[in-house]
């Protein structure tokens, strides 16, 4: 064997997963075809947060008044906002390269295809062939931009997420379909910068994973910013025979129209399992996923997958964490296995979401009796200050063990406070115990005590 573990792709699932095997003292190597880092630091989480602060920035300037400043003219250049975007993700990409050699990674660039016998053939870019063997394989090939056969992408006017970060000219208009964490980024980032959103979503609200009062708060905020939102409608076809793109959409009112230069389709994520030779190794699949044990093995010994080809929620977190789990696995420690209702959900559009556990609806119809607590950001005095009153959060308890069963929260900067409940609900904290854990005034995450005290009829600043 030539290794003791190789991981096929380089994402946050799969780089994460050969640091900690060399770690471990594992002979290591790792293929990629693209670039280090994979979808979420090269065309994913990095770049659009990019984006999405520019964005910000943007409007900031056009709200200088507000906060007794003043900004001329304030301006932006499309061209320089992507080129900052990708510069970013550039220099993360790098980084992940500096990791790999201080960790004695090997990194074999090329294409992949497992093979039976723990072996994987990888094609170059210049089509020449080589096979390598370990003791062990782990697939993080990662996923891809959902294809909806009314939405064929074409990569010019039906666009993916990568062409939606890399367009050389600001479109006008857009319609965006779907509006999952994507789709709402997208839309307030272009928003933002003048371009006219439409959302077309297919479920009853926007953000449907999300708490219901989240998604009506969202919907707010946006149809304010002047966002068309379109919920309950599914869009059956795209014309683009003319200059820009003609939606066609059904919702209760019947068959509808809107046009736009660009339609973006965010509908979600694709595992990426074809062509990556599962069918002549015999790995199973399930639902177009691979099909893994809790510890992250196939049903052919030797084999893993984790990260967006496996069953878990399509989040950058959630691959590193399960690399762990499987590497410490495989290096014959106890690693505990992943608790999927304690995985945080973020979604940057401003204002932003993040939550944790179950929904309201979900607890109730778990059938726990609840405790709910919510307090607005705007009885915040540090939301106040900032200029970023709206917004809230939302907290649930068990009425009878006091046990924390889910946080929801929307407004500036709420993906920095979930990690507080995260750590709260591993520890099994109780309601009580966040009560009395005394936050730091003024700040946004006094809002979790003060929606605990809601929740326990102990509220102050309400």
């Amino acid at each position: 064997m030539d290794f003791d573990l190789i991981v096929l792709g380089s994402g946050p699932g799969g780089y994460v997963a050969a640091i900690r095997a060399a770690q471990l003292g594992m002979k290591t190597a790792i293929i990629e075809k693209e670039n280090l880092g994979g979808i979420c630091l090269n065309w994913g989480c990095i770049p659009t947060k990019a984006l999405i602060k520019s964005a910000q920035v943007f409007e900031y300037m056009q709200h200088a008044e507000d906060y007794g400043l003043s900004v001329k003219d304030a301006s932006h250049d499309f061209s320089k906002v992507v080129a900052r975007s990708r510069n970013v993700a550039e220099g993360m990409s790098k980084g992940i390269e500096f990791l790999m050699k201080k960790n004695k990674i090997e990194v074999i660039f090329g294409t992949g295809v497992v093979k039976p016998g723990k072996k994987i053939e990888v094609t170059d870019e210049k089509g020449g062939k080589k096979t390598v063997s370990a003791k062990n394989i782990i697939i993080a090939t990662g996923g891809r931009s959902r294809e909806l056969p009314s939405l064929p992408q074409d990569g010019k006017k039906i666009i993916g997420y990568r062409e939606a970060m890399t367009l050389k000219d600001q479109p006008k208009s857009m319609v965006i379909v779907g509006s999952g964490a994507i789709g709402v980024e997208f839309a307030y980032v272009y928003n933002a910068m003048g371009t006219k959103v439409t959302i077309v979503e297919y479920m009853p609200r926007i953000v449907p994973v999300e708490d219901e009062e989240v998604s009506k708060e969202l919907e707010r905020t946006f149809k304010k910013a002047k966002i068309d939102v379109k919920t309950g409608a599914e869009v059956t076809k795209v014309d683009t025979s003319g200059s820009g793109c003609v939606v066609t959409y059904k919702d209760k009112k019947g068959e509808q129209t809107i046009e736009a230069d660009v339609v973006l389709s965010a509908v979600g994520v694709q595992a990426n399992i074809e062509n990556i030779g599962l069918e002549g190794t015999g790995i199973k699949t399930e639902k177009g996923k691979i099909a893994v044990d809790e510890f992250y093995r196939t049903n052919v010994d030797g084999y893993y997958a984790i990260g967006d080809v496996a069953p878990g929620q399509a989040l950058a977190h959630v691959a590193s964490a399960e690399g762990i789990i499987c590497v410490e696995k495989i290096a014959g420690e106890n690693p505990e296995p992943l608790d999927y209702n304690n995985i945080p959900g973020c979604t940057y559009c401003s204002p932003e979401i993040s939550s944790v556990g179950y929904t309201e609806a979900a607890a109730k119809e778990a059938g726990y009796e609840l405790k709910v607590g919510k307090f607005p950001f705007s009885a915040s005095g540090k939301a106040k200050a900032a200029g970023a009153p709206g917004g809230f959060v939302k907290m649930i308890y068990d009425a009878k063990y006091g046990e924390l069963l889910g946080a929801h929260m929307i407004g500036a900067n709420v993906t920095e406070m979930i990690a507080e409940i995260v750590a709260a609900r591993k520890l099994e904290t109780t309601g009580h115990e966040i009560l009395k854990a005394v936050h730091p005034h003024p700040t946004m995450s006094e809002a979790v005590m003060e929606a605990t005290a809601a929740a326990y009829g102990e509220v102050i600043h309400l």
